[in-house]
């Protein structure tokens, strides 16, 4: 007598395998630690605050003469990502210098936001049109206070202008055989996501 108990087929197991081999060829095609922001399913590339903090804190200090007469440098820069604008700002200490100040230089805090742009031909996320929204100066006030403060945020604004936020390595953009290219750009609270075409 034929039996009445039915078997179940089993779970097909090759969507798993394929999405196993579509990692393991990605992982195959760059490594591991290239694809530490990559996402596969959303074609987003991920760069966290953190990293990017370490990354500017490598290019500074920075320093530009102005006129020949005045000095400014900028050191010990903190990064701030503004959802709400999609910008990023940079506020650092800066340092005044010029023979017609008493004493030599002035200290103060400067703060640039900034949009952002990709250069494909350097691979790199940069600062785009940055601008100077705050600057305070110790121990001055009056004329000579906005006749520094005004030196102060345009020199900071080109030190800071083009700036690379990050750059990529080829080998971040390939997966398998492909190559993506840098899309639009979203500021997140704590980092910055990259649409990959």
């Amino acid at each position: 007598m034929p039996s009445r108990h039915r078997t179940l087929p089993l779970p097909d197991p090759h969507p798993r395998r394929q999405l196993l081999r579509l990692l393991g060829a990605a992982a195959a095609g760059a490594p591991l630690a290239a694809l530490a922001g990559f996402n596969f399913f959303t074609s987003e590339y991920t760069i966290g605050r953190d990293e990017l903090q370490a990354q500017i804190a490598k290019r500074f200090p920075v320093r530009q003469r102005y006129a020949e007469l005045f000095s400014v440098s900028l050191r010990d820069p903190q990064l701030t990502l503004d959802p709400a604008t999609n910008r990023a700002s940079i506020t650092a200490n800066m340092t005044i210098g010029s023979p017609l100040l008493q004493p030599s230089s002035v200290e103060g805090i400067v703060s640039v936001s900034s949009a952002l742009k990709y250069d494909v031909a350097a691979l790199a996320l940069r600062l785009h049109e940055p601008r100077a929204e705050r600057i305070e100066l110790q121990g001055l006030d009056g004329r000579d206070a906005e006749r520094l403060q005004k030196i102060g945020g345009l020199v900071a604004q080109e030190l800071l202008r083009d700036y690379p936020l990050r750059t990529f390595k080829p080998e971040e953009l390939t997966v398998g055989r492909k190559t993506y290219q840098i899309g639009d750009i979203t500021v997140q609270r704590d980092d910055i996501k990259v649409a990959l075409l």
